[in-house]
């Protein structure tokens, strides 16, 4: 039966959209074009011989006249340039209400109920913020005061960062559970919440990526239910469950980092994986199957830290892997490589770029082609849809 492997390269994306401007962005952000630049080429030879280096002239990324994939650039249709945003698009939804976000901070009535139902005592900092300098500047306080630190972004995101250390992991879930609740019922429309569990190391308070989760908005229906209603296997790898809130899932295992989130992604398509060990429910699984993967470390530990370096080496990394993922895969396979918007590390500021998206199509008995520029990170959606049903 036929498979599809869906690969987000979390904030990769290749040139701003038209209305970048409309999102405090310019129009010179582009993170994979900037990023080979920075680091005086990139050495991804798997992805350019799939057709990555024929889209644009990307330093160190070569063009090919015989690419082994079809190849192109997707312009997002949604408004927003989120992680929930992009995904809901490439799963087919499309978002023509931009997700709420707080320049001032959260309203107080939202706060002084969140304080209430969790019995925290209070919140520290309630303002637009770095995740990792807010836990740096507030560390102290929080641990005088045992106060949550609560922070936003340019993104729709309700963050909540405690020392795991002081406040147990299971505490932080729980209010990150009732804060989602809050929001829901507030009608705020916040698209994430996101538990950042950190400890001190080192005398450095440090983010704990592994521990991190995401409690999203419910999507409507997307290509995830419509393989799930027809019996057939979704496989989260990394956030996807939390980006879907669950919804159309039947598999997940969260990761730590890109490595092992490309690890287990090679090990489900060789038919590797427990699958019984990380179902959501006892019962028996048919075709077909999605197996769809976000590997976010290009995105929260190089993008939003301005370190054009360390998200070079991470796509070098990926595109080992994908060498690996094409040794693997068979002619029921089709593979989509893709991110979901962009981070430009190389540009003023932390937050997410409004960028289009490369996209990369394999199987391995179609020949390559430029597909040119596609209106809606949806043709993933339809690519699939087409292949499998």
């Amino acid at each position: 039966m036929k498979r599809a492997i869906i690969v987000v390269i979390d904030s990769m994306g290749i040139g701003a959209m038209p209305d970048c401007r409309e999102f405090n962005d310019i129009p010179e952000c582009n993170t994979l074009k900037n990023v080979c630049s920075f680091n005086k080429g990139l050495k991804l030879p798997y992805m350019a011989k799939m057709g990555l280096g024929n889209i644009q002239d990307f330093e160190g990324l070569e063009k090919t006249s015989t690419p082994t994939a079809k190849y192109g650039t997707m312009v997002e249709k949604s408004k927003g340039k989120d992680t929930t945003t992009g995904h809901w698009e490439i799963a087919g939804l499309i978002s023509e209400k931009p997700f709420a976000t707080f320049p001032e901070g959260f309203p107080d009535e939202l706060i002084e109920k969140f304080i209430q139902e969790t019995n925290c005592g209070g919140v520290l900092a309630n303002i637009p913020a770095s995740g990792t300098a807010i836990i740096e500047k507030l560390n102290d306080e929080h641990h005088k005061t045992k106060f949550p630190i609560v922070y936003t972004s340019a993104d729709s995101v309700y963050q909540i960062a405690v020392d795991t250390d002081m406040i147990p992991l299971e505490t932080l879930y729980k209010w990150c559970e009732i804060a989602r609740r809050l929001l829901d019922e507030g009608n705020y429309n916040v698209s994430r919440v996101i538990a950042r569990p950190y400890k001190v190391i080192d005398g450095k308070p440090t983010r704990i990526s592994k521990d991190r989760r995401d409690y999203s908005m419910a999507p409507k229906h997307t290509l995830l239910d419509e393989i799930k209603n027809k019996g057939g296997k979704v496989i989260g790898i990394g956030k996807i469950e939390d980006i879907f809130a669950k919804k159309g899932i039947t598999h997940a295992i969260h990761t730590g980092t890109n490595k092992e989130g490309l690890e287990l992604t090679l090990q489900a398509i060789k038919n590797e994986l427990d699958l019984e060990k990380i179902a959501y429910e006892n019962k028996t699984y048919g075709e077909p199957t999605l197996i769809f993967t976000n590997l976010v470390d290009t995105d929260m530990l190089f993008g939003h830290r301005n370190d054009a370096t360390g998200y070079g080496k991470a796509l070098e990394e990926i595109d080992l892997y994908v060498g690996k993922m094409l040794e693997e895969l068979t002619e029921d396979d089709l593979l989509i490589i893709t991110a979901d918007h962009g981070c430009d590390p190389t540009v003023p500021g932390t937050d997410h770029t409004r960028e289009m998206v490369p996209v990369l199509v394999y199987n391995k008995n179609t020949k390559g082609e430029d597909l040119g520029k596609l209106e809606g990170f949806d043709h993933v959606a339809k690519f699939i849809k087409d292949w499998i049903f």
